[in-house]
């Protein structure tokens, strides 16, 4: 869920504009988990073409419906170690993968209990690496209209983002964004350049010059 990202204005609930910072960013922690979305899956780019990763998470079963806060990753299999074995096969000649892999891995082998953890615990890092300027923050409760509470206790409606990127659906969020343009990839000229794929085939490929494509 991100602010407007356009205007530089918000309105409160009461219809009063606000000077809001287009780097705002809020992600949802209070909704409840989704089965088949990006919350514990991204796709990259390997020898064989796009394929996808996902975190294993422990079902609480039945009809209840998991809270994402709640959500705890399963460790109890070997996925870890072959999720980094994938990515070092698929990205270990690109020009920065060796720049960044340690830093990436060490945030992996912490094995954070909670799925909420380890996803801000790896947007973090992106952001920081491809020098996006972002002020991430978290909901603190849930809301189906985009509404935020602000720091001073005002409401602030937000550009709602949480249903824009789904591995079911088609979406135009890329071309919207001009973010559709080519960059180097490893395996480019055996498939073609492919789009839609998890931030890190940037990095790993264009490293500091990540934020020249994301402008």
């Amino acid at each position: 869920m991100a602010e407007d990202m356009t205007g530089l204005t918000g309105r409160r609930s009461d219809g009063s504009s606000m000077e809001l910072s287009p780097s705002v960013v809020y992600m949802e922690t209070c909704e409840n988990y989704q089965k088949q979305s990006y919350r514990n899956r991204c796709r990259f780019y390997a020898a064989d073409g796009v394929q996808s990763l996902s975190f294993p998470i422990i079902h609480t079963g039945g009809s209840h419906k998991q809270p994402i806060s709640e959500t705890i990753i399963d460790y109890s299999t070997p996925w870890l170690q072959q999720h980094k074995r994938a990515i070092i096969s698929a990205y270990r000649t690109s020009a920065y993968f060796e720049y960044y892999q340690d830093e990436l891995f060490d945030i992996l082998d912490r094995k954070p209990a909670r799925l909420i953890d380890l996803n801000m615990d790896i947007l973090r890092f992106f952001i920081e690496k491809t020098g996006l300027s972002v002020d991430l923050r978290t909901t603190s409760e849930y809301s189906r209209e985009g509404i935020i509470a602000a720091e001073d206790g005002s409401l602030i409606r937000c550009e709602d983002l949480r249903e824009t990127i789904h591995p079911k659906r088609p979406n135009s969020i890329l071309k919207d964004l001009n973010l559709e343009k080519p960059y180097f990839q490893v395996f480019s000229r055996k498939y073609g350049f492919k789009s839609d794929l998890s931030v890190m085939d940037l990095l790993f490929n264009e490293g500091p010059d990540s934020i020249c494509y994301l402008k």
